[in-house]
């Protein structure tokens, strides 16, 4: 009997003490955890995407296909400026982190064209995971959760601030560079969207329009003035011919806001990109207008990431990027 007793003491004494261990041992794995992800952010252990390496020479625009119109510029010297950031979704800063982590980066930049949630909803995900050199601001700010939770990510990083205001200019070292067409400063009347900036971007011949928000209201706008004088939005040495476009992206993933058939006509691209998805879709009206002016159009909830590259005077489009 008491044989028994004692064995089945031992049995409770090595239960409970099995117990303690693994109760110890799951306390050590959360702490180390704990500390681990205070240094390294979790989002570079996750894998980075399978994406072709950029060639010598070239620039390369990168669309993703997430809520927000993200776009990754790739300058050639791996200088990368990510426009947008999308809506801080979980999935979402996840694939943008993992993009990023697939290309040969040398330094990047975040450019917000507006202070909407869906383009800087992204961008904490962005300063908790890489080194951020420059913020480039847009002129409308908003006092809204995701404006504050992104101002505070960039006080925090340290990150060199610039305002986005006509005739700024972003300039890499390859010969590309960006000018900032819209839009003024400290308008009154402006909305959000009629304040969303706009970039003109040009490299190796090839040159891009990227619209953000841009609304009809301010299409024809820029249009009357380049009307008057072609030459209104060069900005020092940097040339801006809005009639020598290739590529545009649509405003406001293709919805009827923008695209107007006076700023359509003006550009008559080679190439327009829709940035949408399965909730933000193109309207049919501008879609019909987009394309009676455009050669090709790729819409990033068709065709999945979409991929320009730029190089010695031609683009090319590879689409499923990832």
């Amino acid at each position: 009997m008491k044989e028994g007793l004692t064995r089945a003491q031992r049995a409770k004494r090595y239960a409970l003490i099995k117990k303690i261990v693994t109760a110890l041992l799951t306390a050590s794995i959360v702490l180390f955890l704990a500390v681990f992800f205070s240094f390294v952010p979790f989002r570079l252990m996750l894998p980075a995407y399978k994406i072709a390496a950029r060639e010598e020479g070239e620039l390369r625009l990168h669309f993703l296909d997430l809520k927000g119109g993200v776009t990754v510029v790739e300058f050639p010297d791996g200088e990368v400026v990510v426009v947008n950031a999308g809506d801080g979704s979980f999935t979402g800063d996840n694939t943008i982190c993992r993009f990023l982590r697939a290309l040969d980066v040398t330094s990047m930049s975040v450019l917000a064209t507006s202070a909407a949630s869906s383009h800087i909803g992204g961008m904490p995900a962005l300063f908790e995971t890489f080194p951020i050199d420059k913020v480039y601001l847009p002129v409308f700010s908003s006092d809204t959760g995701a404006c504050r939770r992104f101002l505070s990510a960039m006080e925090k990083a340290g990150s060199e601030r610039e305002e986005l205001v006509r005739y700024g200019t972003l300039v890499n070292g390859s010969g590309a560079y960006a000018v900032c067409i819209s839009p003024y400063s400290g308008e009154a009347d402006a909305t959000e969207n009629d304040a969303s900036a706009v970039l003109y971007l040009s490299y190796s011949g090839i040159n891009v329009v990227l619209t953000g928000d841009l609304t009809a209201k301010r299409e024809r706008r820029l249009v009357s003035e380049y009307a008057i004088l072609n030459s209104v939005f060069d900005s020092g040495n940097y040339r801006v011919r809005l009639d020598e476009t290739d590529i545009l992206l649509a405003p406001s993933h293709g919805s009827d806001s923008g695209s107007s058939e006076a700023w359509l006509s003006l550009l008559n691209p080679a190439a327009t990109v829709i940035c949408c998805n399965q909730n933000e879709r193109p309207s049919d009206s501008a879609l019909s207008r987009i394309a009676a002016y455009s050669d090709s159009v790729y819409r990033t909830d068709e065709l999945g990431a979409i991929t320009i590259t730029v190089k010695e005077g031609m683009f090319k489009t590879k689409t499923h990027v990832i």
